[in-house]
């Protein structure tokens, strides 16, 4: 699911390690710091024991200067999630290169905010934000991009402090931060790894005091591979160890196939992420323990797929790691509500998380490219639960804002599930929907947050928000365009 960005192809293979070891630290940590499997991924900003949420609005304005972009932080509580204007009320922050101590400097076309990520990094106990802005200009360098870490405190995230990360060598349209991603891959230190994308692989970094660039996952250019940009960062634990393992999602050229979604795992390891192999499945990708068996599932999406209008496979985790076979799902699978079609975007961005406490996650499909009656690309969102034999089609559920109780109206380039997230925001044990429509109000963009009953996601009850319910500028913001998984 998580942090996407648009991509040019380019020659390449699959991603190997490159680059030293890591040296041995202390034991693995579980929950907090150092989440291994997906739902011990964190982002509790302020330590008080609740999830908070991250959104990006990579083209919100900042001091005049349009596309800039922002982030904003959702404090949640024992009552959930709100707005500072919208019951519950909570508190809530917005940060932007135009923020204290953030590096860099608010400027047209930065795009801050275009992928967002959460982890304790630092091990001080406290969730700390990793925040992408590809569109930044470096030393002259156009669209080079960075990403920057926000440190989070007793009072929430803070911009003093904060550390920027960019390339070495810094590239002209490579979009540095297009995707990032955080949880404990090795034993390096107590805190959570960092891992930042651009056009060409993927840089890993570790807090030691200083930030460390650990090592680079590089492309490869062997004719006999498959050549993978990277699109999209996802971390899940699908052997069971002490570490997590990183997904990296995107595009294949694929002889007579024309461009296909690949993805490439990264076993975590005690001294090192090693790679492990590559899949057929993404760009969109995401994580959880479907079925209940202790071991992460990974959930791919390919939304480009013509004859099918967007797929989604399944792969399941165990001792071995994940399976090489795949549940693949499409609108036209028995017990899916709607028809495939080309152009639907079934499978753009996904999300897993448990919505009723049964102890198996369920999967969030976001299909922006929906039609809703005549209405061209309105966007629909489907909730899938799992079982102890994967998912089923058993209670699955279906919403677009014309659905009965959701806040709106089907409108042309709403986009409506472009992003999706399943997240606890009252430790409940059951996780709520937020789906988010970056085209709502010509690009304006809006949240709409999905509570969890009993039985799971519900449209009744569910209300809608944006940039400016936050405190920050919502014209032109395309509000939602990124939310931390």
């Amino acid at each position: 699911m998580i942090n996407r960005k648009n991509l040019s192809l380019g020659a390449a293979a699959f991603l190997l390690v490159s680059g030293a070891g890591i040296s041995a630290a202390p034991a693995a940590f579980a929950g907090t710091p150092g989440g291994t499997y997906a739902n011990d991924r964190n982002s509790d900003f302020d330590g008080d024991g609740y999830a908070d949420v991250l959104t990006g609005a990579p083209g919100g304005t900042v001091g005049g200067k349009k596309g800039a972009g922002y982030v904003t932080v959702q404090y949640c509580s024992a009552s959930g999630i709100g707005t500072t204007n919208t019951r519950p009320r909570v508190r809530t922050a917005v940060f932007s290169q135009s923020t204290a101590g953030v590096a860099g400097t608010a400027e047209p076309g930065d795009a801050f905010g275009a992928a967002v990520a959460t982890g304790d990094v630092n091990g001080d106990g406290y969730d700390d934000a990793i925040i992408g802005s590809p569109g930044e200009d470096l030393a002259g360098v156009v669209d080079a991009g960075r990403a920057s870490v926000l440190y989070g405190s007793a009072s929430g995230l803070r911009g003093t402090g904060s550390v920027s990360l960019q390339a070495v060598r810094p590239k002209r349209e490579s979009g540095y931060g297009g995707a990032v991603a955080a949880a404990h891959f090795t034993a390096a230190t107590p805190g959570d790894g960092i891992a930042v994308s651009d056009d060409d692989g993927v840089d890993l970094y570790s807090d030691e005091g200083p930030m460390v660039r650990v090592t680079r996952l590089e492309t490869v250019d062997d004719p006999g591979d498959r050549s993978v940009v990277p699109f999209n960062l996802t971390t899940g634990n699908f052997d069971g160890d002490a570490y997590a393992d990183l997904v990296v999602s995107g595009f294949s050229l694929v002889d007579d196939e024309g461009v296909r979604g690949r993805s490439v795992v990264f076993e975590g390891g005690r001294h090192a992420l090693s790679y492990a192999r590559d899949l057929t499945g993404g760009p969109a990708a995401a994580a959880g323990d479907i079925n209940g068996d202790g071991y992460d599932e990974l959930v791919t999406g390919e939304e480009g797929s013509a004859e099918s209008g967007g797929l989604v496979s399944i792969r399941y985790g165990g001792e071995e790691g994940l399976t090489d076979l795949a549940d693949e799902l499409t609108q036209d699978s028995p017990g899916i509500p709607g028809t495939a079609e080309e152009g639907d975007g079934w499978g753009t961005d996904l999300s897993v998380a448990d919505t009723n406490r049964d102890g198996r996650a369920d999967i969030a499909i976001g299909a922006p490219g929906e039609d809703i009656g005549t209405v061209r690309d309105a966007g629909a969102v489907w909730v899938i639960r799992g079982q102890q034999r994967g998912w089923t089609s058993d209670g699955v559920r279906s919403f677009n804002q014309n659905t009965a109780n959701v806040p709106g109206s089907a409108e042309a380039d709403d986009a409506f599930g472009a992003q999706v997230r399943l997240v606890d925001t009252d430790r409940d044990g059951r996780a709520e929907l937020l789906a988010a429509a970056p085209g709502e109000n010509t690009g304006d963009g809006v949240a709409i947050a999905f509570p969890a009953a009993t039985t799971g996601i519900a449209a009744n009850g569910s209300w809608l928000y944006g940039g400016g319910s936050l405190g920050a500028s919502g014209t032109d913001a395309r509000f939602g365009a990124a939310i931390d998984e």
